[in-house]
C-alpha cells in the first residue's frame, strides 16, 4: 500500500464524538514514550501528521486521521508513566477503554512495544484485556535501529515465549519497525491492505 494522502481530521475525548463514518479504524496505543508519533509519521510519510515530543504523554486526545480517503488512522493517548496528573490519567484510562469496547469500526489496534526493554508488566496487562475482550490487536515493536539483528531476533522471540507462558494458545501478529531506517514501514501497511 501506498498513502498518498494523509489529513487530521478530529481531535476529542469522547467515543460519541469519533467520526460518524462506517470507515474501518487502525487504532495505535502503546506506553509513552515508545516512539508513536515517529512511527505513524514514517508509516504516512508526513513529518509532522502526528505530534512528536522528547516529553512523554504528548497525545492527550483520542486523534483521527483520514488515510487514502478510505480508513481511518487513530491516534490514542500513550499509557504509563505520561506526567499528568492522576485525575486526567484516569480519564486518559477511561476513553481507551470506551473506544476499544465501543468503536465498531475498529479493525485492528497495534500494540506498539520499545524493543530495548524487557517485557513491561503494563504492556503484558493490556494485551491481555484486550485479549479478554476480543480485541483483535498485533504488536509493533519500535526503535530496532537501537540493536542488531542478533539482538533483535532473540529479544522478539523472548517476548512472544512470555506471552506464550501466559495463557496464550498463540501469539498475535507482530513488526519490527524503526522509524529512523523506516524499518518494517511495508510489511505494516501491507498487513493493513489485507484487513481492508
Amino acid at each position: 500500500m501506498r498513502i498518498k494522502n494523509a489529513r487530521f481530521v478530529v481531535s476529542n475525548s469522547r467515543v460519541a464524538q469519533c467520526p460518524n463514518t462506517k470507515l474501518p479504524e487502525f487504532a495505535f496505543i502503546g506506553r509513552s514514550n515508545v516512539g508513536k508519533s515517529s512511527l505513524i509519521n514514517m508509516l504516512t510519510d508526513r513529518k509532522k501528521l502526528a505530534k512528536t515530543s522528547g516529553k512523554p504523554g504528548k497525545t492527550q486526545l483520542i486523534n483521527h486521521f483520514l488515510i487514502n480517503e478510505k480508513w481511518h488512522l487513530v491516534d490514542l493517548p500513550g499509557y504509563g508513566y505520561a506526567r499528568v496528573s492522576k485525575k486526567n490519567k484516569k480519564e486518559f484510562q477511561q476513553y481507551i477503554t470506551d473506544y476499544f469496547l465501543e468503536r465498531k469500526q475498529l479493525v485492528n489496534a497495534f500494540l506498539l512495544i520499545d524493543i530495548r526493554h524487557e517485557p513491561q508488566p503494563i504492556d503484558l496487562e493490556f494485551m491481555e484485556w484486550m485479549g479478554t475482550q476480543q480485541i483483535p490487536f498485533s504488536i509493533i515493536f519500535t526503535k530496532a535501529d537501537k540493536l542488531s539483528e542478533r539482538v533483535i531476533e532473540r529479544t522478539v522471540t523472548a517476548y512472544l515465549n512470555t506471552l506464550l507462558e501466559g495463557a496464550w494458545v498463540e501469539t498475535p501478529p507482530h513488526f519490527v519497525t524503526s522509524s529512523t531506517s523506516r524499518l518494517g514501514k511495508d510489511a505494516v501497511l501491507a498487513y493493513i491492505e489485507t484487513l481492508l
